[in-house]
């Protein structure tokens, strides 16, 4: 890419995570910053395609790093996935005079990107966005710790009423592919036990652990879930087989669900929104394109879009080891 950057697009697409305002935030400053001009792009994709475009800048995005979901508003869409919808959002861009794009989302944002930039060879740059943490490439996807700090704090409180009821309370947090979530939450919250779609329990060594549980002297017990995991066809079905098995134990189902995506982000992720959005303006004047930017050994690192989309984030085994010793 040799011509020279006059104007930046940003948008956010997929599901919202605390940290994406704090992205645009960054985005639009490092512009005006750099002397060039940034435009923000409404509804992620289907803006674009739409001509759904407003100018910004440095001022425009005062106030809105504390701030939870995406002032630019996100969406999923259809027309995007067709070769018409692509050329229409590509003909916006060329109207609009953009130059080059930072897409703020997940892996499906990630695929879209590299799909428009095959086709168009448009610069594209990715700040990963959404709270599951499950984006090869980054120890830290934006939203991911602010959602571990919800989650903490909801289950703190489910535990007084397990306590207080000697009930068993399955928690499920988000988590479709990846157990991030339910196994750092799990151990910052003390949980009995925690089951993510990595690791395949089995029914008969969740009845065995909990009736240790039992034995030892534990008169309640949470047990954290992830939405993606496979030990049953879903959380009210192992609530049942709890139920005809160990009928000592009044056994409740709590799904924190959307819950989860929402609030005002944590400085950890306000920070790495900050220097991720840094980054990506910064990585697009240099003349690169098709990468994500990310954090790795808590340096920012660039990762190629492809590997991002298609590489797969690992679990923590030693996690796993740490959960299994304190949840005794």
């Amino acid at each position: 890419m040799t011509k020279k950057l006059k104007k930046i697009g940003v948008l956010t697409s997929g599901g919202d995570s605390p940290g994406m305002n704090a992205a645009i935030r960054s985005v639009v400053r490092a512009c005006a910053f750099h002397n060039i001009e940034s435009i923000g792009i409404y509804r992620g994709f289907q803006g674009m395609i739409e001509d759904d475009f407003k100018p910004m800048g440095a001022r425009v995005v005062n106030n809105i790093i504390n701030k939870g979901g995406t002032i630019l508003k996100s969406a999923r869409s259809k027309d995007f996935m067709t070769t018409e919808g692509r050329k229409k959002a590509y003909d916006n861009l060329i109207k609009n005079n953009v130059d080059a794009l930072v897409i703020i989302g997940g892996n499906g944002s990630f695929t879209g990107g590299l799909v428009f930039n095959t086709e168009y060879n448009f610069p594209v740059i990715g700040i990963p966005g959404t709270i599951d943490n499950d984006i090869y490439g980054t120890s830290f996807t934006l939203g991911y710790d602010t959602a571990l700090n919800t989650v903490v704090e909801v289950i703190d409180k489910i535990r007084d009423t397990a306590s207080s009821h000697n009930r068993l309370f399955f928690v499920e947090v988000m988590g479709r592919d990846a157990g991030h979530i339910a196994l750092n939450t799990g151990i910052g919250a003390g949980a009995e036990e925690i089951l993510i779609p990595e690791e395949d329990m089995g029914l008969d060594r969740l009845l065995d652990s909990l009736r240790k549980s039992k034995a030892s002297g534990k008169s309640s017990s949470i047990v954290v879930i992830a939405e993606g995991d496979k030990i049953g066809k879903n959380v009210f079905e192992l609530k049942d087989y709890v139920d005809e098995n160990m009928p000592e134990y009044e056994v409740r189902v709590s799904i924190l669900g959307h819950m989860q995506r929402g609030g005002t982000p944590s400085c950890f992720d306000r920070v790495l929104a900050s220097r991720l959005g840094v980054k990506a303006v910064e990585t697009l004047l240099e003349g690169k394109s098709n990468y994500m930017v990310g954090l790795l050994k808590d340096e920012i690192v660039l990762t190629p879009l492809e590997q991002a989309v298609k590489g797969k984030s690992q679990i923590d085994e030693e996690l796993i080891r740490v959960s299994d010793i304190v949840s005794i």
